[in-house]
């Protein structure tokens, strides 16, 4: 991927593992919320919110869901970093929303990855978001991981792809060994899983 939206993800945690990727020449984020971002770059600037100066960042401080609707640009992937379905973020939820993202998505290989809430706790709006995205897209698949600060130590996100014949739960290349030392979490090996 070379273009990649993100909407949400004021901590830049998101931003941070996107940027560790060198093909990629231009990242736009629309968080609505600047002072989420202020409050990570001063609290967590050494450690997750580390990429806000890069300069294929552009940082948007507007509704994500209203640049989606506006843009014409093109995205090989849009993740969606959001809060749970409330406020603000409800739209980010539903299918009207889906169907920008897939429209603003690149029509040979685009990705959308969006919050997935959790599993132990909302199986209701995962079935209605997985449901969205399936009328839209030929791909979608739920994935998780774990995160003992999450209610029920489990996030999972929606990851759809316009590709039918791309298997989500493989990944397309493995990460060169410069990325992959940096790496933490993500292996091949754990994304298949």
């Amino acid at each position: 991927p070379r273009r990649v939206l993100i909407i949400g993800g004021g901590d830049g945690g998101v931003l941070r593992e996107v940027c560790r990727h060198p093909d990629i020449v231009e990242v736009i984020m629309c968080e609505i919320d600047p002072q989420v971002c202020e409050v990570a770059k001063q609290f967590f600037g050494s450690t997750v919110a580390t990429s806000f100066g890069d300069p294929r960042v552009t940082l948007l401080h507007e509704d994500g869901a209203k640049f989606l609707l506006e843009t014409k640009t093109i995205f090989d992937v849009i993740i969606v970093d959001s809060s749970d379905p409330v406020g603000p973020a409800e739209t980010l939820f539903q299918e009207s929303f889906m169907k920008k993202a897939y429209d603003r998505l690149d029509p040979a290989n685009g990705i959308l990855c969006t919050q997935g809430e959790c599993v132990w706790l909302h199986l209701p709006l995962i079935k209605e978001v997985m449901e969205s995205c399936g009328h839209l897209f030929p791909t979608v698949n739920y994935a998780y991981t774990t995160i003992p600060t999450y209610p029920s130590g489990q996030i999972g996100f929606v990851v759809s792809c316009r590709n039918p014949r791309r298997v989500l739960s493989q990944p397309c290349r493995a990460p060169g060994s410069e990325l992959a030392a940096k790496l933490r979490y993500y292996s091949p090996m754990a994304h298949r899983a």
